[in-house]
């Protein structure tokens, strides 16, 4: 077993949210294009649960659990009936609400690295 590396978690979050934030720029280039299929990526939970990174409790009264990282899917959305009048799926409000996911969770990433580099540091040097 490999220990966790919170780095190296954060850092394919970052990808994976850049391939998100590339598949919502993307379908809102394309909202006014007839017949656009809106796409979008798989969530980050179902590329944990296909990695090979396991958790494991280092106490019995610990809990132990099971998550995994791999490669990120985009795939087509599913319409949910809401066909524009150019044909396309591409509805603008909910890719401007995704980009602001995508931002929020940029900023939380981030932050999360941040505190933890910190706190390296400061083990370090004491």
């Amino acid at each position: 077993m490999e220990p966790v590396n919170l780095f190296d978690l954060a850092a394919r979050q970052s990808q994976w949210l850049a391939v998100r934030q590339s598949a919502i720029a993307s379908n809102i280039a394309n909202a006014s294009t007839p017949g656009y299929t809106a796409n979008d990526v798989e969530p980050f939970e179902k590329v944990l649960d296909r990695a090979a990174v396991t958790l494991a409790a280092t106490q019995t009264g610990h809990l132990g659990a099971e998550t995994t990282n791999a490669g990120f899917n985009v795939k087509p959305e599913d319409p949910d009936g809401a066909i524009m009048p150019s044909k396309n799926t591409v509805v603008l409000e909910q890719e401007l609400m995704k980009a602001g996911d995508v931002r929020r969770s940029f900023e939380l990433n981030t932050a999360i690295v941040k505190a933890f580099h910190s706190m390296m540091t400061m083990v370090v040097k004491s």
